[in-house]
């Protein structure tokens, strides 16, 4: 099977290597091809997704990304920045369902921003609408005002828009994560306010008759967002639009200690997935193996179970992160009193080295 490789820019480049190193220690027969993408494309051929990523990206089995972006292209017209290179691919794969699994390691609730009796044992599954909503509703843009107090003054607008299809498809992704754990779904919207989200409950609410086994409950966003850090335990598959997957996600992300523990999926109708860290470029400390890989380590796991049908090769990857934890090495990022503080190369040696153990190759 072909994985195409996409580093792209800022830290990405970095995480990526140590996530190839730890592909490697498995010892499986894969295809790699690596490719430009985000601003590193945009320097080299115009553009932050060229033809022949895009081309790589719809050949392979599976995408491992990096992460893109940097403050040096924020003032490029927007069809040129290097985030429209995610987009692009998300769109143009039908990557229509993001998995973002929350965990808190044990040996981590202390680097948590809440108090260990409410992430200790936290797993949640947020699964997120990913090619609707308003990132990809039309219309948009700017204009002169057409009406309202403000009469011709210029105005910038976007279209939050769902089909009942797109709703459908990913409320029965939802629903099947769902039966495989605690059977317990909760839909975030905000139906009280939003046409879109009052559509999107009432679709919902029309698929869980298919899933009787299943617990539904409703929840607004705001009411939500509370709630993750409130209690947090009380959740375990969430089902939401793109917009609010988004922050919540990132939201959920800090439970754990760091967004540098968070991996992500991103499926398409046939297990096809494209795998990235959830956190972002981060040019501030690019070059400086200041980065946490273990997100990026944690996606190739997902990779290998979710789209390459290798799952004991994944657990043998979650394992080895769980044994270099407990071992006490720690990123900058998840540092606390009593941790040893390496970089970024050497967070991928002890992983590596810890896919070797007897312990990490064992199944629990």
């Amino acid at each position: 099977m072909k994985i195409a490789i996409l580093p792209g820019d800022g830290i990405g480049t970095e995480i990526v290597a140590q996530a190839e190193r730890v592909l490697a220690a498995l010892d499986l027969r894969f295809e790699t091809e690596h490719a430009l993408v985000g601003g590193a494309a945009y320097e080299a051929h115009g553009h932050p997704l060229p033809e022949a990523t895009l081309a790589l990206a719809k050949a392979a089995d599976a995408v491992l990304f990096g992460a893109v972006g940097d403050w040096k292209y924020d003032k490029l017209e927007r069809a040129l920045r290097p985030e429209q290179a995610i987009l692009g691919l998300r769109k143009s794969l039908g990557l229509f369902a993001n998995f973002r699994p929350a965990i808190c390691y044990p040996e981590l609730t202390a680097a948590s921003s809440l108090k260990p009796e409410l992430v200790g044992g936290l797993d949640i599954l947020i699964i997120r609408e990913l090619t609707g909503d308003i990132y990809f509703g039309q219309p948009r843009g700017r204009r002169s005002a057409p009406d309202g107090a403000f009469t011709g003054a210029e105005e910038a607008f976007d279209t939050m828009r769902y089909t009942r299809p797109e709703i459908e498809r990913i409320a029965h992704v939802a629903f099947k994560a769902a039966q495989k754990r605690s059977k317990r779904l909760t839909s975030v919207d905000k139906a009280n306010v939003l046409e879109t989200f009052q559509f999107w409950k009432d679709v919902v609410t029309e698929v869980h008759a298919q899933y009787p086994d299943v617990a539904l409950d409703h929840m607004y966003v705001d009411n939500a967002a509370m709630q993750l850090v409130r209690a947090p335990k009380k959740f375990d598959v969430v089902v939401t639009g793109n917009m609010f997957g988004d922050i919540l996600s990132d939201e959920a992300a800090m439970l754990t200690g760091s967004i540098g523990m968070l991996p992500s999926a991103s499926l398409d109708a046939h297990g096809k997935g494209l795998y990235e860290p959830s956190h972002g470029s981060a040019p501030d400390i690019a070059g400086r193996d200041l980065a946490n890989p273990l997100a990026t380590i944690l996606s190739v796991a997902m990779m290998l179970r979710f789209t390459l049908n290798q799952p004991e090769a994944a657990a043998r990857i979650e394992q080895a992160v769980q044994a270099v934890l407990a071992s006490g090495l720690r990123t900058a990022d998840i540092w606390a009193e009593g941790g040893t503080k390496v970089g970024t190369r050497q967070m991928g040696d002890a992983v590596v080295a810890a896919l070797t153990t007897k312990k990490a190759i064992t199944k629990s």
